[in-house]
């Protein structure tokens, strides 16, 4: 007990030691020992990295995942240590609607066949973009999050613990410089040099830890690689889907049938959709030109092909071994194939 009462006596002591002698210094009444020029510089550059290494992480989880209800859904489960539940994303959602309306259509529709294959390039798109983020999660916000949680903890406890190094120090040439008797200044001057070797161990403890940031850096830049690839990897992922979803949109019977069909009744009643048929029937058997009218505008989905622009008269012939349901335009000087089902020959 005795031993035990001596020990709180004397952390007591050290503690209103301390908190004396940081008043005093905040008062301007103790000197206070500055750290070297290096190790403050190391301090500033350790706590500018932990502060734009919480911005770019927060700004990446928005970019990841918009909703902050989910992102702090996603915390919780983290926290807890569990999986959260699989939830479809925006792109995977919008799919599904597609596919479930192009199913009650009919796939036999233009329309609904369209919604069909729109659906299921959303859903690949909603696949790659899950990817993405767990590609990013794991090889980008997983080590930026180890750095706070772990490194950079370190640091700031060695920091603490060489502030509370110094204070014992200041404290001692505090003792030493109010020392009178010869044996007190003796006692001092013994305290002074402990407390003096114990900051310098700190000190380059703390300093050791902080030229550790550049190692740091060094890894972070690899991961903002390994980001970037990610990103590029995504994007032309989704790039390559919607333009073969434009291509497949552009072989078949357009969304725009119903309309087409109606354009053709207005002109010759139901009787003339065969005959526009038949039109084009001729057109590929003669190996000739005719004259046609664009009925919608159409962009071109490659070099091989020709925009069209709506009302306007354009030329057009059959290329041999060419896909029925395409034709070759011409336009002046311009010349690429056109689909059909966008076309309306002319007498």
């Amino acid at each position: 007990m005795d031993f035990n009462v001596k020990r709180f006596a004397a952390d007591a002591g050290t503690f209103l030691s301390r908190a004396v002698q940081f008043t005093e210094e905040k008062l301007g009444q103790a000197e206070k020992t500055e750290l070297d020029a290096h190790l403050e510089n190391l301090l500033v550059r350790a706590e500018n990295t932990k502060q734009w290494t919480e911005r770019i992480m927060k700004q990446t989880e928005v970019l990841l995942q918009p909703n902050p209800n989910v992102r702090l859904e996603e915390f919780v489960y983290e926290k807890l240590e569990k999986k959260a539940p699989t939830r479809m994303n925006n792109h995977e959602l919008l799919g599904q609607s597609m596919i479930e309306s192009g199913s009650e259509f009919g796939p036999g529709t233009a329309y609904g066949n369209a919604l069909l294959k729109c659906g299921e390039t959303q859903k690949q798109i909603g696949g790659a973009e899950r990817e993405f983020i767990q590609s990013a999660a794991i090889n980008f916000l997983t080590p930026f999050r180890n750095f706070l949680e772990g490194d950079f903890k370190t640091i700031l406890k060695e920091r603490k613990l060489l502030q509370v190094k110094r204070l014992d120090l200041d404290a001692a040439k505090t003792r030493l410089k109010k020392a009178r008797m010869a044996d007190a200044r003796a006692a001092a001057e013994q305290e002074l040099r402990m407390t003096q070797s114990e900051f310098d161990r700190q000190a380059e403890i703390t300093r050791l830890l902080l030229e550790g940031v550049s190692s740091t850096h060094a890894h972070h830049l690899r991961c903002l690689s390994d980001f970037v690839e990610a990103q590029t990897t995504y994007y032309a992922q989704c790039y390559q889907y919607m333009v073969d979803l434009q291509k497949q949109l552009g072989s078949f019977p357009s969304s725009f049938s119903n309309n087409n069909q109606s354009s053709v009744v207005a002109a010759g009643g139901r009787g003339g959709s065969a005959a526009a048929a038949g039109g084009f029937n001729e057109l590929r058997s003669s190996n000739g030109s005719r004259k046609a009218r664009v009925l919608y505008d159409y962009d071109a989905a490659s070099s091989s092909e020709l925009s069209l622009l709506a009302d306007e008269v354009i030329t057009v012939s059959s290329v041999p071994g060419m896909d029925s349901d395409w034709l070759m335009g011409e336009r002046g000087s311009q010349k690429g194939r056109v689909p059909i089902t966008y076309l309306e020959l002319l007498n």
